[in-house]
């Protein structure tokens, strides 16, 4: 289980992370692109991934991960259920998101 206040702060420990709003949502960026963005009222993280990260995450279980269903799901775009995912999940599927959108120099370390 995550809280609001674990994501954000998970969130902003990237280098140059910043906070942002997007609509009526919470957005995390890193070079003006959204890694992730965090919906408060129904206590769900929406995560930027690749169509293969999205498959790979989305494998644990329906209910916990999933892709959006729409188009941007199609495109990786995979909601986080925050309140049944496991804090190492978060932490692996969050740090694929920013490393999916930041610049090589930034996400070097993250990547195996």
């Amino acid at each position: 289980m995550m809280t609001i206040d674990e994501v954000r702060k998970l969130s902003l420990s990237f280098p140059e992370a910043i906070e942002q709003p997007h609509f009526e949502l919470i957005s995390f960026r890193v070079n003006k692109k959204i890694f992730a963005t965090l919906d408060t009222k129904n206590n769900r993280v929406c995560l930027m991934l690749s169509i293969i990260d999205q498959s790979a995450f989305c494998a644990y279980g329906n209910t916990v991960m999933y892709p959006v269903p729409n188009k941007w799901g199609k495109q990786g775009a995979t909601y986080v259920e925050l309140k049944k995912v496991r804090k190492s999940m978060f932490k692996d599927a969050l740090t694929t998101a920013y490393c999916k959108v930041a610049p090589k120099k930034l996400s070097e370390k993250f990547r195996s």
